[in-house]
């Protein structure tokens, strides 16, 4: 930061300084956990030289809290992967069964942006194809945030829902599926040859919540890869150029995303084999009828409280995930 010239990029600048806060909130937390072990060893001289039951209790209060910090951070530790620490570009798209699929798509939009809320980071909705009577025909959001990408790839794959449908009058029971798809987002510095010549770009107006542009204007991008066949497409901003701007951040993340998995098809790391949007792909069902449970798959992991997990509660289901994965 002391180098001349540091200053003149600004955007360049803002990622170093995002980078030496994680540094030091990393350092600064793992003091914080050393002295808490430090003050935890002395209550328990104390309670050695001494039996007291309210110091023993704080003393069991006191390693359960510590423990589960420890946790915690042990896992943000254990994010190490190239990619763990940017951005997320995360996408739902309902499977096969109409307005019940798409509320289940939204579902799990809600559930998301919660979670997001709870851990501070930003959310941005990059895209949003409105249901035809309810729910959502497909969302993107821009996660940002620090690990946001670590946590969240940890939900790729296809989400089962059970329950009895709203939407019937007999009110019988449905099985609905959504599919989540997260990728890093891309720096600038990331080289990827993407040829003006392969890019077909249309314009159109965009649809949805938006403000008073909506239906306005042609601001909305879609970006479509010739060579891959890989679409992409943007109506968050009121700027045609900014538009284009986030589509082409979504293409180069999907085309360096696909260049991955072709060198690494057995790991698959990044994007996960989802396969079809239906029965057994999934990996994590969520039962509403007629018991309540949410499990998931890979890991077996599985809770009764179906409203908190809705109501973004997947650390656990993250944590799980991820430790099960890195054990491998």
């Amino acid at each position: 930061m002391t180098i001349p010239g540091f200053w003149d990029n600004p955007e360049a600048s803002k990622k170093v300084i995002d980078e030496i806060n994680a540094l030091k909130d990393t350092v600064h937390t793992f003091r914080e956990l050393e002295e808490g072990l430090d003050n935890l060893k002395v209550t328990e001289e104390l309670l050695q030289e001494e039996a007291d039951e309210e110091l023993r209790v704080d003393l069991e209060n006191g390693i359960r809290e510590l423990s589960e910090r420890i946790n915690q951070y042990e896992l943000r530790m254990l994010l190490s992967d190239p990619h763990d620490q940017k951005n997320a570009i995360l996408e739902l798209h309902p499977g096969a069964g109409g307005t019940e699929s798409q509320d289940w798509a939204e579902m799990l939009l809600r559930m998301y942006t919660r979670w997001a809320d709870k851990r501070g980071f930003k959310v941005e909705t990059l895209d949003y194809l409105p249901g035809d009577e309810a729910g959502v025909k497909s969302v993107t959001l821009m996660i940002s945030g620090q690990d946001a990408y670590g946590y969240l790839k940890a939900e790729k794959g296809i989400h089962r829902l059970v329950r009895i449908s709203p939407f019937d009058s007999s009110g019988r029971r449905h099985t609905s599926f959504a599919s989540c798809e997260v990728m890093p987002e891309m720096d600038d510095d990331v080289e990827i040859d993407i040829s003006n010549e392969d890019l077909k770009v249309d314009t159109y107006r965009a649809s949805g919540a938006g403000g008073q542009h909506v239906n306005t204007t042609d601001s909305a991008v879609r970006i479509t890869h010739v060579p891959t066949n890989t679409v992409v497409q943007c109506q968050n901003e009121r700027s045609q150029i900014k538009n284009r701007e986030q589509a082409m951040k979504m293409l180069r993340a999907r085309l360096y995303q696909q260049e991955l998995e072709r060198q690494q098809k057995e790991i698959d790391e990044l994007r996960g084999d989802q396969g079809e949007i239906g029965w057994g792909n999934q990996i994590r069902s969520y039962v509403f009828h007629p018991y309540n449970m949410v499990k998931d798959h890979r890991t077996n992991y599985e809770v009764g409280n179906t409203g908190a997990v809705m109501d973004g509660h997947i650390d656990t289901f993250i944590d799980a995930y991820l430790r099960a994965t890195m054990k491998r």
